[in-house]
């Protein structure tokens, strides 16, 4: 490591080591031992393997976890959900998606996985989101979807986790 201040090579130590950015990166602070100045340095992994998303009409795209964001806050528009309830949707549907795709996902996959816990959140805004996802064409798509949340809404109890997802 060169100190910043007086471009010593390899003559400081690590003070404090951290995570930041949700454990993908590491914040440390240094001490060079030449001049006695601290300074701070940040590590993060290189992403050398990619996620490409397979879009509907079979292109690739980068993996993109602001666009997932992007998507909800436009389903939530004027909806009472938190953008930190937002945020944490995407972790969970980020968190599966590298866990059980290598190289590749289907936009089909992130968008159900999306929609089926925006659901949990805000049928308005799940009413929304699939609109978009499923395509929608007619207004009856949209009243089924409705029926169908209602129809679930009458079978569930309160608090009850869904025994046969």
């Amino acid at each position: 490591m060169q100190c910043p201040f007086c471009r010593e090579i390899d003559r400081d130590r690590v003070i404090d080591s951290r995570p930041t950015d949700s454990g993908r990166s590491i914040r440390r602070r240094r001490l060079c031992e030449a001049c006695k100045r601290r300074f701070t340095t940040r590590e993060r992994i290189d992403e050398t393997v990619r996620m490409s998303v397979i879009k509907k009409d079979g292109t690739r795209v980068a993996f993109d976890r602001t666009k997932m964001l992007a998507g909800l806050q436009r389903a939530c528009w004027k909806r009472p959900v938190s953008e930190d309830a937002l945020n944490r949707l995407v972790d969970e549907v980020e968190e599966l998606v590298f866990r059980e795709f290598e190289r590749e996902v289907p936009s089909s996959f992130i968008g159900r996985e999306l929609a089926k816990r925006l659901a949990g959140l805000d049928k308005v805004s799940y009413v929304r989101f699939a609109s978009v996802t499923e395509n929608f064409q007619v207004v009856e798509d949209f009243v089924e979807t409705a029926r169908q949340i209602e129809e679930r809404a009458r079978h569930e109890a309160p608090g009850q986790q869904e025994l046969f997802p």
